[in-house]
């Protein structure tokens, strides 16, 4: 009986090389390997700026506080996500607004959507489940189509005049739509996850990008992210012998969410890597597809079609049956050696969420998703016979569970 984990990290001799030079530098907090990083996701993801952060969810959180949301104000996120995509509004002082995703879909419903916007509404926070991007030409034409409500309440979201697309793309680096449109660049920001396993890891990380802003200067709104990040101190890293070298100054109280040149450099030796990663996850989805679509009670999702996807979660459905059948699927398959997963129970169905006052009676599509679906094993240096071993094992139990 074989093993298969999860998805345990790529890690190669080129990042544990990487690391070890950079600890080996003197310099392993915030440096030259961070901002090297961060411009590196500018160029993948087609945009002018890139902050490096301790984690995507610190990135989401500077996105909102920069926009000035707080008190008062409303961010909409989908029902059909992990926490970190909706916390953060409540850790803003802002009202978490959260809409069911389409029947059919692990998508935000658009439609709820656009009927969820009021003139309190400053944010919305599309994600790219399981590593498919998001409909955003849609959401901009929702969004556009609510400018004469919006409110501004700071200087940035006057200049926008509309309400901000906030991403999370924890899933989604990489992704790319057939137009050459990629994650980073389709909403106004997008926050990256490099989580451990995540397709590019950092083991924790993350990063924001944003797109220009006419009338606000995006090298004002790098420093002020850099700022947000790291006590609202303005004294970057800087070369050795360069004056003055001490000298800073606080100029508001900000938060601790700065990235390390250590784990910068272990993102760089990923991002060297980038097309081999990719590739690995591709050829093992799509033998997922080939062995898996058709099979009846099953539905599976089109990573290779209009969209553009990372290839981050093999996400399959047994929506016909119930958590029971699902449950027990995962338990057998664990019996064989194959570890399986949830992604994601939906928010209302968290005790932190249900204090808050939310039901999953209210949103019946995340739940109808929710109570089949189950992740695959997948990660690149998964092995043909370990692809194989999964398909025989999920066909075995599934066939026997029928």
């Amino acid at each position: 009986m074989m093993k298969i984990p999860f998805s345990p990290p790529d890690i190669s001799q080129a990042e544990i090389d990487a690391v070890v030079d950079t600890m080996k530098s003197a310099w392993i907090t915030t440096g030259p390997k961070t901002e090297e990083l961060s411009k590196r996701i500018s160029a993948l993801c087609h945009t002018e700026h890139s902050v490096c952060m301790n984690s995507a969810t610190a990135c989401h959180e500077m996105a909102l506080r920069l926009l000035g949301i707080g008190e008062g104000d409303e961010v909409i996120a989908p029902a059909y996500t992990y926490s970190a995509s909706a916390s953060v509004i409540e850790h803003i002082g802002a009202k978490i607004v959260l809409v069911d995703i389409e029947k059919d879909s692990y998508h935000i419903d658009y439609d709820a959507l656009e009927a969820a916007i009021t003139p309190k509404t400053k944010a919305i926070v599309p994600v790219d489940l399981g590593g498919i991007l998001c409909d955003y030409d849609r959401i901009t034409q929702i969004v556009e189509s609510k400018k004469s409500i919006f409110k501004p309440s700071n200087d940035i979201q006057s200049a926008m005049g509309r309400i901000a697309v906030t991403a999370d793309g924890a899933h989604s680096l990489l992704a790319q739509r057939p137009d050459g449109k990629r994650s980073g660049e389709l909403g106004d920001f997008t926050s990256f996850s490099f989580h451990a396993v995540k397709n590019i890891t950092t083991a924790e990380g993350g990063a924001l990008t944003w797109r220009p802003i006419a009338g606000v200067d995006s090298e004002w709104m790098k420093k002020q992210i850099k700022l947000f990040s790291c006590h609202g101190q303005d004294r970057d890293f800087k070369p050795e012998g360069e004056k003055p070298f001490w000298e800073y100054d606080i100029e508001f109280l900000g938060y601790k969410h700065n990235m390390t040149d250590i784990l910068a450099s272990f993102g760089l030796a990923q991002l060297d890597r980038a097309d081999e990663i990719m590739s690995a996850r591709r050829s093992i989805f799509r033998r997922y597809d080939d062995a898996l679509r058709g099979m009846d009670g099953v539905d599976i999702l089109d990573h290779f079609g209009a969209a553009g996807s990372s290839c981050h979660l093999y996400m399959v459905n047994f929506r016909s049956r119930d958590e029971a059948f699902r449950n027990e699927f995962m338990d057998r398959m664990l019996e064989l050696g194959v570890y399986t997963n949830v992604h994601y129970k939906p928010l209302p169905m968290h005790t932190a969420y249900k204090n808050i006052g939310f039901n999953i009676k209210d949103y019946p599509n995340a739940y109808d998703m929710f109570k089949g679906e189950v992740t695959l094993p997948s990660f690149s240096r998964m092995t043909d016979e370990q692809v194989d071993y999964v398909i025989e094992c999920f066909k075995k139990v599934y066939g026997a569970m029928k």
